[in-house]
């Protein structure tokens, strides 16, 4: 059995009370075992507020340094790269440090010389620790790891990604392991995501690339993910990649099958695997015989979508 608490966090509550959440929200989260997110994003809360105001600080006040995105292309989802072999990649994103370190500042504000300064930074512990996961899910998989890096043209931060990566890979000889550019690599995803297995990438890389993967997989209604720590006992968060698409709200054209994949996540999280498995597999039943929301083929609503999961279940 699951105990669910309902948490009425977001653009209402900022709205209401003027922040996206409680000041003890942290203290709450930590409460649970873990948290199952909605869509975050309404166009009358700037992004940046939205973003900073919940989703930066839960993963990094949780230390959720690990962002986990599974791409699979499932049978009956319409693309050209529909067939055998099918795409099945996995994303390992750094969560809390890097580009979205939240490390810099404006100065001069509304003048013509105004600064704004957006500092990355990268630890060695920050980035070993991701990299590490990262060769562990590899193993588990068909042992190919690519990194993501820029560090032509970065002196000091990708340059100090590259060396943990090498480092690491020593003590994982099993894995084949392959650099990769940032720029090179949005292209390869494209041209030949088959020859891609597991992607670790910083917090900006992997924002973007998954981005991309979400739709070579059917596109963003698909895609789910996980922000947890692994080895530790923390909440962990599990929330579809899409924003709230405030356009298509109320009008039963969302698919759901993102949040409900970031469901199956939690329950293999929480170590109910058979329960996960059967969600996930009633996923798969869903996209291949119908029903199918608009944005992969079909004309069904976000209801009708769910109801027939839950029978499958």
């Amino acid at each position: 059995d699951v105990a669910w608490t309902e948490l009425p966090w977001g653009s209402a509550h900022y709205h209401e009370h003027g922040a996206m959440m409680p000041a003890d929200a942290l203290d709450v989260a930590r409460r649970h075992d873990a948290v199952l997110l909605g869509a975050v994003g309404d166009p009358t809360v700037p992004d940046h507020v939205s973003l900073w105001g919940l989703l930066l600080p839960l993963r990094q006040g949780l230390d959720l340094w690990a962002n986990i995105r599974p791409a699979r292309l499932l049978p009956g989802v319409p693309s050209p790269l529909a067939g055998a072999p099918p795409v099945d990649m996995l994303f390992v994103r750094e969560n809390t440090e890097g580009e979205y370190s939240g490390v810099g500042g404006r100065a001069h504000a509304g003048l013509p010389h105004e600064v704004g300064i957006e500092t990355a930074v990268f630890t060695r512990e920050g980035v070993r620790r991701v990299v590490t996961h990262a060769f562990e899910l590899a193993e588990q998989r068909r042992g190919r790891l690519t990194s993501a890096t820029k560090s032509n043209a970065s002196r000091y931060g990708y340059v100090l990604w590259d060396e943990v990566v090498e480092e690491v890979s020593a003590e994982h000889p099993g894995v084949e392991v392959d650099r990769a550019l940032v720029d090179a690599l949005a292209a390869r995803m494209v041209s030949n995501p088959l020859s891609l297995d597991v992607v670790v990438a910083s917090n900006l890389f992997g924002d973007v690339l998954t981005d991309i993967a979400a739709v070579l997989q059917g596109g963003m209604g698909m895609a789910a993910s996980a922000s947890v720590a692994p080895g530790s006992s923390t909440t962990a968060i599990f929330e579809p990649v899409h924003g709230s698409a405030p356009d298509i709200a109320g009008k039963g054209l969302a698919n759901p099958v993102g949040a409900i994949w970031s469901a199956s996540l939690l329950l293999d999280h929480l170590g109910e695997a058979e329960a996960a498995a059967r969600l996930l597999g009633a996923i798969e039943a869903v996209c291949k015989d119908g029903p199918r929301t608009r944005d992969i083929g079909g004309s069904a609503s976000t209801s009708e979508v769910g109801d027939a999961v839950a029978a499958h279940v």
